[in-house]
């Protein structure tokens, strides 16, 4: 399937995200659109971006009981994105429920990945707030498997675990992994982070890159260097 470099359109409206993509011209990047953007202006701008020529991997982590997350997937799987996501901490009937939903008529459908654990949780959260005494990549490597066995495409996972993933379900099972920084960047919110290059050596298969690029003074040139570092 190959690699690419997702852009985390992570803006508030869509004249903020409209003017970020203007700054393209000769390429289309994959965008990943999440809450704040899809709940303030709403499926239009899905419509809008991928009329423009954009992959899409829309961000919204569905978690609730089977039934709704099923009718959830159904409605946004004509939005004809190509990559929609989940909690994997919704259970395998959650997740199987979804995959029903998310499969149009015809058979054809987006990749369906689902949430590991955020790469803002760090193991002393996990375990003092969520109540998970396991080791985070013990966890991140059962939800995994969860996932598989479901049927779905992949997990969300911290590019730190992409090889361990990748060692438990197979190379063909996706890794998406955020949390990606350059080495003179600032971490922000993140926890388990890393770099282009290094995502790469370790084997990720897409790497969601927001901030470092959108934030850049000049976006495009942010957006070819991690091209460059992590797939050429």
């Amino acid at each position: 399937m190959g690699k690419d470099v997702i852009i985390a359109c992570d803006f508030a409206s869509e004249k903020e995200t409209i003017d970020f993509l203007d700054n393209f011209h000769d390429e289309k990047p994959y965008v990943k659109i999440g809450m704040e953007l899809f709940y303030s202006v709403g499926p239009e701008i899905v419509r809008e971006i991928k009329d423009r020529g954009h992959k899409i991997f829309l961000d919204l982590k569905l978690h609730d009981i089977p039934n709704t997350v099923k009718k959830a997937m159904r409605a946004l799987s004509y939005l004809n994105v190509d990559m929609v996501n989940l909690h994997a901490a919704g259970t395998a009937a959650m997740m199987t429920a979804a995959l029903e939903g998310l499969t149009r008529e015809d058979g054809t459908r987006p990749l369906l990945i689902a949430v590991t654990q955020l790469t803002s949780t760090s193991e002393e959260r996990m375990r003092d707030e969520l109540l998970i005494s396991r080791p985070i990549d013990e966890v991140v490597i059962h939800y995994a498997k969860n996932a598989e066995s479901a049927g779905l495409d992949g997990v969300v996972c911290s590019p730190l675990e992409a090889k361990k993933v990748h060692s438990a379900c197979g190379n063909s099972f996706l890794t998406v992994t955020p949390g990606i920084r350059f080495p003179e960047g600032d971490a922000g919110d993140q926890v388990r982070i890393t770099t282009p290059q290094k995502a790469k050596e370790i084997g990720s298969d897409y790497i969601v890159v927001g901030r470092p690029i959108t934030a850049a003074s000049d976006p495009v040139s942010a957006y070819r260097r991690c091209v460059k570092e992590f797939i050429d």
